[in-house]
């Protein structure tokens, strides 16, 4: 009995997980203070539930309402369904980088460590070609003008 359960557990355990890879280029909006427009891309892979991805992003500043440029690059893990429900596959994500805050009229720069979480799903068009749709809540660390900024974008994500 514990010989066929350990044979089972070794089966199991001895295939290989199907690996995907992915990239995105989005834009979106941060709306902490002021809605400015926000771009970027991202590259990733998973592992079933599991994934791994390195994303840019840059927002614009506004001078007139005093809202700063906003920089980011972070890596993040998402855990996500492995298999897409109705053509979608939701997923969440946290994870952690650097920032960089600028706003030129103040004379005020930030750069410093950030975290971020998350959630969204990637939706197939066509083939590999799917639509993302995501939204973010960040913590910027140290002394940024504003602490927790939030993002949400629309990208065409290929999935390879």
């Amino acid at each position: 009995m514990k010989l066929r359960a350990l044979v089972l557990a070794a089966a199991l355990v001895g295939v290989p997980a199907r690996a995907s890879a992915d990239g995105t280029i989005f834009l979106g909006t941060n709306t902490s203070p002021d809605a400015r427009l926000v771009r970027g891309a991202s590259v990733g892979f998973g592992l079933l539930l599991i994934g791994f991805e390195f994303e840019y992003a840059n927002t614009s500043d506004d001078e007139e309402t005093l809202a700063p440029a906003l920089k980011t690059g972070m890596g993040n893990i998402l855990l996500q369904t492995p298999f897409e429900i109705f053509r979608m596959q939701p997923y969440f994500t946290t994870g952690g980088g650097f920032y960089r805050e600028r706003l030129d009229p103040i004379d005020h720069q930030e750069t410093n460590l950030g975290l971020n979480t998350g959630g969204g799903v990637k939706i197939t068009l066509a083939g590999p070609l799917r639509l993302r749709l995501d939204y973010r809540v960040f913590k910027l660390l140290g002394d940024p003008l504003y602490s927790t900024p939030r993002r949400l974008y629309a990208g065409l994500n290929l999935k390879f």
